[in-house]
């Protein structure tokens, strides 16, 4: 049976503490974390920041290909709260709920323990439209405050509810996996990342997964959707 879209008719700010409204009051931790964002881009200089390196990044060359997934990141965090909020407020709850653990977590580690990556390269390989693009994103997205990676956290968050759900098609479940994979590899590959960042974002992952889902943590469920 189809889904039928959540019922927000009526709505205004003042009746956000009424039951039927509460959960849009998550959607705050995102003022909170862009605020957050801000101060940490703005007052910590990059002098200030350690360097995230290892071995494996100098084994991974720039590939401008995989701005494809870095840039559908955006629309695959967008996409995955716009379609809870409107048809599924219960997971809409969880994935915000992690969300917010993440960009508290991170934003804990880029202000106590300030990082940033070198490896962008000074000259591209090749000069088309994605180099082009990557140039404009590396021009208003900086170098700083990158271990953990909140793409790869994010990621994360919308796997594990879509694993957990049991009416959404098998097919969505192992996409959003492989997309997450094609996400975790982009970061590195359009150099916006260590692989130290990467990793790192891990354990961030988990500790969301149990403040959010308790004993119910990581427990997928793949049963296609009839």
């Amino acid at each position: 049976m189809k889904k039928q879209p959540y019922d927000y008719s009526g709505f205004s700010l003042k009746k956000l503490n009424e039951p039927r409204f509460a959960h849009l009051r998550l959607l705050g931790g995102w003022i909170a974390y862009f605020i957050l964002y801000f101060i940490t881009e703005n007052l910590i200089p990059a002098e200030r920041c350690r360097p995230i390196h290892c071995a494996l990044d100098d084994l991974i060359p720039f590939n401008e290909a995989f701005v494809f997934f870095y840039v559908g990141w955006y629309f695959f965090v967008f996409g995955a709260l716009a379609y809870t909020l409107f048809y599924d407020v219960e997971r809409f709850k969880k994935l915000q709920c992690f969300i917010i653990v993440t960009q508290a977590a991170a934003m804990l580690c880029y202000i106590l323990w300030p990082s940033r990556q070198d490896l962008r390269p000074e000259v591209f390989p090749r000069e088309n439209v994605l180099t082009a693009l990557m140039a404009f994103i590396y021009s208003f997205d900086t170098s700083t405050g990158v271990c953990p990676s909140l793409h790869v956290a994010y990621s994360l968050g919308i796997v594990s509810v879509a694993l957990k759900d049991e009416r959404l098609p098998a097919v969505w479940k192992i996409g959003s996996v492989l997309f997450t994979l094609g996400v975790c590899a982009s970061v590195c590959f359009v150099k916006q990342h260590s692989a130290v960042d990467v990793l790192a974002a891990l354990p961030v992952g988990l500790l969301a997964e149990a403040v959010v889902y308790g004993k119910d943590c990581w427990l997928p469920r793949w049963r296609p959707a009839a």
